[in-house]
Order: C-alpha cells, then structure tokens, then sequence
C-alpha cells in the first residue's frame, strides 16, 4: 500500500507540473519582453531591469507561495476548489434570502466569468509567443505563424475528451523538460553577469517603486504577466489534491522561472538589442530549433490548466443551478473530477481561434491579458478572508491585517492593467460580462419558471382526498414523477390523471437536491419515507461537483425500504414549452436569451442517465 501511495504521489506531481503550471510556466515567453518592449514599455536601463527582477521575484513569492499556497488553497470545500467552491463555501451558513449571500454569490458569478474570458485568452497567447520563435529560428517563415497556431490549437481541444489524468501524465514530463531547460538556459546566462542576482533583495523593488512610481505602476500590468496561472493552481486542486501542487512548484516550477527571468535580466544587461525576444535570444544558434519546439509544446499545455478547471467549474454552474444541463462525461473510473464538457470545450475552441485572428501577435494580445486575471484575483481575495472569518474562526484583527496586503496589491495590479482597456483589455471583460449575463439570466429564468410551475402544482394532501373520491383504477408498475417540490404534486402527475385516467400502484415523487458542499456521503445520499395509497417520496442528495444518477438513487431506495419496487419504472417528466409572456419579472430580451437556452439544454432523460424506452414527457405551456 506505501508503494502505492507513493507511485501515485508521484503521478499526481507529474500531473500537477502538465496541466497545473503550464500557464504560469509559459510566462518567461512573453513577460519580460513586455515590460521593455510593450505598447507601455519603459527605459531599458541597469536601475529599470534590477527594479524589474525584483518585483517578479516577489509577486511570485507573495502572491503564488505566499496567498494561493498558504491561505486560498485552504479554503478547500472537502477537496474542491476553483471560484465557484470558494463562494459556496463564503455563503454556507447564511440564509438564501440574506442580502449579503446574494452579493457574495453574484461576486463569485462574475469571477467564475472572468475565467471563461481567461480560458480563451491563455491558449491564444501561449500558443502565439511560441510559434512567433519563427522569427528568430527562420524570420522568411513568418506567414506560418497564424495557420500553425490555429492547427495547434485545435489539435489541443480534439485531445480533451482524453481526460485530465491521461492528458497530464503525457504533458507532465514533457513540462519537466520545460522547466529544466528554461532553468539551463537562465542559468548559462547568469554565469555571465552574476551580479544581476542581487536584485533577488526586495530592496531593489522597494527602491524602483520609491524613486520611479510613475514608471513601476507602468510597467505593473506587465510584470503581472508572470503570475497569471495563479487561480489554476487554486482551480484544479479538486484534479489534483494540495500536496501534489505544492511540490511541483517549489521543487520544479518556481526555480526554473527565476532562474529563466534572472537568465533574461543578465542578457538585457549585455544587449539592449536582445528586447525584442529576450526568451528565444538566451538560446544559442544551435540549440534555437529544439527551444522553439519545447516551447511550443510547452504553450500547448499552458492551456490545460484553464481548461480542465474550466471543466470543473462548468459542471459546479449546471449543479449549482448557473448553467442549463449540458452533457459531462467522466473520463477516470478511478479519479474523482475527472470530466469533460464537450460543449463547453468547443465554444471555448471558437473563441480561441477567433482572439488569435483578432489580435494577431502576442504583443498585441498581451494588452488584453490580464485584466481578467486580476480581477478574479481581488475576487478570491475577499471571498477567501470571508471564509477565514466565517470557518477558519480568525479574529477579525488577523483577517485584515493579512488579507488587507493581498487585497491592496491586487487592487495595484488590476488598477494597472485597467490602463489596457483601450488597447483589446475590453476584450476579456466583455466576454466575462456575456457569460455573467447568462448565468444570472439563467437562474433568473428558472425561479420565474419554477413559480410558473407551482402556480399549476397541487397540495399532495389535498390530491390525496380527491383519490379518495375519484376511486381511479390502479395499473400495475411503478411511476416515477420528478417533482422540485416536496409538498406539491408534480404538474406531469395531474396532467396523466387528467388525460389517462389511471394511477400505478406504485408512485415515487423523485426529488434531487444539489448541496453547497463538493460532495455527499455514500450514505447522506438517499432519503426515503413512506407516504399512502402507494406513494412514496424519495429524496437525493449530490453536491456541486457530482453528477446525479436516478436509477442509483432508486437503488438505494430500495434497499433502504424493501417494500418499495423500483423494477422497470415508468419516468414521467415534465416538457416545459416556454412563450416570452407579458411578466414584469424579467425584460423581454432576456425572456428570450433564456427561451433559446432552455431549447439547447440536454434533456433531462440524457442528463439523469434515464433508460429512453422508459420515459414519457408531457409537455406544458408556460408563459413567462
């Protein structure tokens, strides 16, 4: 069993190294560059790049090692993390109606958003800086970069249905090799002018920031570059656990970068020429082709870590009732999380490749990356000091004296990157704000739908008396109504009465539960109780990061109360056929952004696993 334990630790941490640090490991490719040779670049001078080291080397420190490492990666919700985990763990104990849940919850929407925005951009410019080594390996080739990234990149999004487990041992050691190369590469150059390491005191960045403000605030949008992947590590610790994550960075991922950065720094000292590609120029002549190949490998995997958590949080939307249903497939037996979104997955593909043709280069692309970041990252910040506060039972002193320091550097660092907004930073926002608008305009929907519904809906206790006087023949089976309320009779069950005239001998009013947890207990799962005349109301419970399975559920049931037969049932379901009506509730546009998506949504027979020869659907016209 150590052997193991110990063989899968060690899968995990190889894991970890391809789809967690991918994004934050591709950061060398562009970052630096952009500090001195950006749209808001600044004097490339000895005092400027000593400054410059200095804060990488400390937003690296504090805001990966320090915040994500030490505190956000506490905030596990049972083993789950990501945006969406984090709020659902901010909000337990409040009451649904408190005000103060529902900004917290609209809050962790918008940052859940702004990693969609985040999933379309990383691919694009991870892919597009390492191609763009063409023009240093083999400038005359410079009209492949566009169709090659494109080719890329799809190729990536085809492989997804594959699995995370199965995906990241592949790209784990290839991302090893990554990290050791760019470490060697650094170093060689280090060697050179050893003294560029002394900007590894915080004293240079402390007297960059004093003597030059104007230029440090400037060039902060840039020097964010090499901590963008940061809200990976926090997203995928559901694919991958805490202790795999830690490793991988401080025994791998951080070394590896500041060697890289500080490999940079040293060659700009040299050459001020080098600016152009400070990356691709550490490499010597003869060694630019294998460089350029890893690196592209390298951006590919850069984007398995947005997609895969991108995955996660996909399903916790359409759990956490943010999404409409859309089919997810579990790609691992063996690994729970493992999943994968087919639709999500090609509507992000779509987006991609319309970013690359959009912006063209990873220069210019850069202007539009990481706003979104940022602001996801100020997100977790104060969702994060609410759970220390809340479930960690920190005094209030020691809540702000620790989150205030990460709440004002991410304010400094989003502030900065505001000053992108002009130059495509608009971009990421207004993708954030479409998929901020549709998951609030679905929830919206389906409260106003549900209302719809139990204007029509019937106290069990009084359907009960009319049985009674109605004396309807009983048919042999079993009917299985799905019903959102406990207490009323699902609309299907009047309509079969109404237009058949019959009632089974065995009724089941099947209700499913999604919990502000990541997952329920085996045994917390299925609830039973015994009702009369033959009805029987069976509860489940799943959380936001499991899918439910009916006929599991129905198992159990059976098991835990022997009389109740569950063989061959019948499942009546309820088709809504929704009209945009004269309702005040929700604007007339937004009726019909919902109508659109409710029609798109996978069928409740596909989503709960129902056997389709078993399943009749009545349909009902609800005016919204």
């Amino acid at each position: 069993m150590q052997h193991q334990s110990r063989s899968t630790s060690r899968l995990l941490f190889i894991a970890a190294l391809g789809i967690v640090y991918g994004d934050i490991g591709t950061s060398p490719l562009y970052a630096l560059r952009e500090v001195f040779h950006g749209p808001h670049a600044i004097e490339l001078n000895m005092q400027n790049i000593f400054g410059i080291l200095s804060l990488i080397t400390w937003a690296l420190l504090f805001i990966i090692s320090l915040k994500y490492l030490c505190f956000v990666m506490r905030a596990d919700n049972k083993g789950e993390g990501g945006v969406l985990a984090l709020t659902s763990l901010a909000v337990l104990q409040k009451e649904k109606k408190d005000k103060k849940r529902n900004l917290l919850l609209y809050l962790g929407l918008f940052g859940a958003a702004l990693m969609v925005s985040d999933s379309m951009i990383t691919p694009a410019i991870s892919v597009l800086s390492a191609v763009e080594g063409l023009k240093v390996v083999a400038p005359g080739l410079d009209d492949f970069i566009l169709p090659i990234t494109f080719f890329i990149v799809i190729i990536l999004f085809y492989f997804q249905h594959k699995g995370t487990i199965k995906i990241g041992s592949f790209f784990g050691p290839i991302m090893l090799t990554w990290f050791v190369t760019i470490a060697f590469l650094g170093l060689g150059s280090i060697i050179n002018n050893p003294e560029i390491l002394l900007a590894l005191n915080p004293y240079y960045a402390v007297k960059f920031c004093i003597t030059s403000p104007h230029l440090a605030f400037l060039s902060s949008s840039a020097v964010f570059l090499v901590v963008t992947g940061g809200e990976s590590l926090y997203a995928d610790m559901g694919h991958l656990g805490r202790s795999a994550i830690t490793k991988g960075w401080f025994y791998v991922a951080l070394p590896g970068l500041l060697l890289n950065y500080f490999g940079q720094g040293a060659l700009l000292f040299r050459d001020a020429s080098a600016v152009t590609n400070p990356f691709f120029l550490l490499a010597p002549s003869f060694l630019l082709v294998p460089v350029l190949l890893i690196a592209t490998m390298a951006a590919v995997i850069a984007s398995q870590a947005v997609i895969s958590g991108l995955f996660s949080l996909a399903s916790q939307c359409i759990q956490l009732g943010y999404a409409p249903r859309m089919k997810v497939v579990h790609t691992s037996d063996d690994e729970r999380g493992q999943i994968y979104v087919p639709a999500v997955n090609w509507i992000i593909l779509v987006g991609t490749l319309w970013i690359v043709i959009e912006f063209e280069s990873s220069s210019n692309l850069a202007a539009a990356y990481g706003i979104a970041i940022s602001a996801a990252m100020v997100i977790t910040s104060i969702l994060t000091s609410i759970v220390a506060y809340n479930h960690w039972q920190w005094k209030l002193s020691k809540v702000i004296a620790i989150f205030s320091l990460f709440f004002i550097v991410d304010c400094l660092f989003f502030s900065a990157n505001m000053l992108k907004l002009a130059n495509g930073g608009w971009v990421p926002l207004m993708i954030a704000g479409v998929c901020f608008t549709l998951m609030t305009t679905w929830r919206k929907g389906r409260t106003i739908l549900y209302e719809r519904l139990l204007e029509k809906s019937y106290p069990f206790r009084s359907l009960l008396n009319d049985l009674e006087i109605m004396n309807l023949a009983r048919v042999p089976g079993t009917a299985v109504f799905m019903v959102g309320d406990i207490y009323l009779t699902p609309p299907a069950l009047l309509h079969n009465l109404k237009h058949n005239k019959v009632l089974h001998e065995t009724v089941i009013f099947l209700t499913v539960i999604t919990e502000d947890v990541p997952r329920v207990p085996d045994e917390e799962k299925v609830q039973t109780k015994k009702l009369a005349n033959g009805f029987y109301r069976v509860t489940g419970h799943y959380g936001f990061s499991e899918n439910p399975d009916i006929l599991d559920v129905l198992v159990n049931a059976q098991i835990m109360l022997p009389e109740l037969r569950v063989d061959e049932p019948t499942f009546f379901l309820g088709r809504e056929i929704l009209v945009a009506g004269t309702g005040q509730e929700m604007s007339f546009w937004r009726k019909i952004v919902f109508t659109v998506m409710t029609r798109n949504a996978e069928s409740a027979n596909s989503y709960f696993k129902l056997p389709l020869d078993r399943v009749i659907e009545v349909g009902m016209r609800i005016e919204l």
